[in-house]
């Protein structure tokens, strides 16, 4: 399960093209964050991605990639030419491709190092597909098998590209638009030459009286992880301040529960999925791993915002410069705990909020996450134009500032009374916990 979300410049404050996606996968999947160096490359030189090698291109550009720690590609990505990418799993009414091949967080990672637009970047997947197709089990420990849909952005334009197999739709992006594990495109600007056939093949209904949309998805899978439900609390929350959506309100709409917004919700009780997701029972086994957000200009360093953590509800976005290195944050995390990676000193503070009264730890996390917040974006606008040594001294400090404020939550709310929770709730986490070595 995962949100993505893009503003394009009519809504936009400023008159920038906004992005962002939450990363929702299986507990103690940690997300790693990871510059890949751009080069040239020679005749016959292959890039191995998760399940299959494929040619390497002749020429790849410097790219972020925030992904699972086992997975080649990742969820969600920013190039050095400020062509941003996120990915969905989307489900049709037939099987999944599951034969090893490109899974979608591989296209979303060879678009970013190839493309220099975000109109390239998607002529690359669809290139790929057509010629290596999609496939593998893109799950951690539970199996899972999907389709893909991308929106694919640049500082000018905007893109939805939704797949099934080796075949695409793709709709120009306008105004404030969100995806979510669901097809949502009904009448495409363009789409692959055999998608009509695969549709009318499989039996599926007629896309020229329901829409593409209809005629794709699952009806039997919508209710699973409540896509549209989601779709809806994202594409509200930026409803709320067009036409003057700024990287903030990006921001909240990761961090949404939707509705439920009531002072009694909690992860443990909340009764449907949010866009901030929190891994409950058995039946909620998914949770935001990793989120990212970024402002688009083609004037200026391309800048993401980066959690590296999970749950973004209480987590700090912090500035990665895609042309410089990131700062230290300890050792790419795995499925282990280790409290010298940022992912796993993260859960720390996340794994006691979500056990404890999580409305209570809110109201002390959430006003001073946001006004840290607003005074690292203050402090890296006045330097975003700056040179290279002055950049990464202030991205630096930044992060050193939000991993003294998790730390110190963390030590605050370190004796705080457990909540009432769930038997089920309680039980999983103690399991995962557990898979994870952490002493109880």
């Amino acid at each position: 399960m995962c949100d993505t979300v893009v503003a394009t410049p009519q809504v936009t404050a400023g008159g920038v093209m906004l992005f962002g996606k939450n990363s929702d996968r299986q507990r103690n999947e940690a997300h790693v964050l990871q510059i890949v160096e751009g080069g040239e490359h020679g005749p016959g030189e292959t890039v191995a991605c998760t399940y299959v090698s494929v040619p390497q291109s002749r020429r790849t550009h410097r790219t972020l990639f925030c992904r699972p720690f086992w997975t080649w590609g990742p969820e969600m990505g920013l190039n050095v030419h400020g062509v941003a990418i996120g990915n969905e799993a989307v489900y049709t009414r037939g099987p999944p491709p599951e034969a090893p091949a490109l899974i979608g967080m591989d296209l979303a990672g060879l678009a970013l190092q190839r493309a220099q637009s975000a109109a390239e970047a998607v002529e690359v997947i669809c290139a790929l597909l057509a010629e290596h197709g999609q496939g593998g089990d893109c799950g951690h420990l539970a199996p899972a098998f999907y389709h893909n849909s991308y929106i694919v952005a640049d500082p000018q334009e905007a893109f939805v590209l939704e797949t099934v197999g080796r075949e695409w739709l793709v709709e120009r992006a306008t105004g404030a638009r969100t995806i979510s594990n669901i097809y949502s495109i009904a009448r495409p600007d363009r789409r692959s030459d055999g998608l009509d056939g695969v549709i009318a093949d499989a039996g599926w209904p007629d896309p020229a009286a329901r829409g593409y949309a209809e005629a794709l998805a699952d009806p039997e899978r919508e209710h699973l992880g409540q896509a549209r439900l989601r779709q809806a609390q994202s594409a509200g929350r930026l409803a709320a301040d067009a036409p003057s959506i700024g990287l903030g309100a990006v921001m909240a709409a990761l961090r949404t529960h939707g509705d439920e917004g009531a002072a009694e919700w909690s992860p443990a009780t909340a009764p449907t999925r949010s866009v901030c997701m929190h891994a409950a029972g058995d039946d909620r086994g998914g949770q935001t791993t990793g989120s990212m957000a970024a402002e688009l200009r083609a004037e200026a360093p391309p800048l993401a915002w980066v959690t590296g953590t999970a749950a973004p509800c209480l987590s700090v976005f912090k500035p990665a410069f895609v042309d410089l290195p990131l700062p230290q944050h300890g050792p790419p995390a795995g499925d282990r705990e280790d409290l010298s990676t940022l992912w796993w000193r993260h859960e720390r503070l996340h794994r006691a909020v979500i056990r404890g009264d999580y409305q209570a730890a809110l109201m002390h996390i959430a006003p001073e996450r946001d006004a840290l917040e607003e005074d690292i974006r203050r402090r890296i606008t006045a330097v975003r134009d700056a040179d290279a040594a002055t950049r990464t001294r202030t991205v630096a400090d930044c992060w050193q500032a939000a991993e003294s404020a998790e730390a110190a939550w963390q030590a605050r709310l370190a004796g705080a009374a457990l909540g009432a929770t769930p038997s089920d709730f309680v039980q999983t986490w103690a399991r995962f916990d557990r898979l994870a070595g952490i002493d109880a």
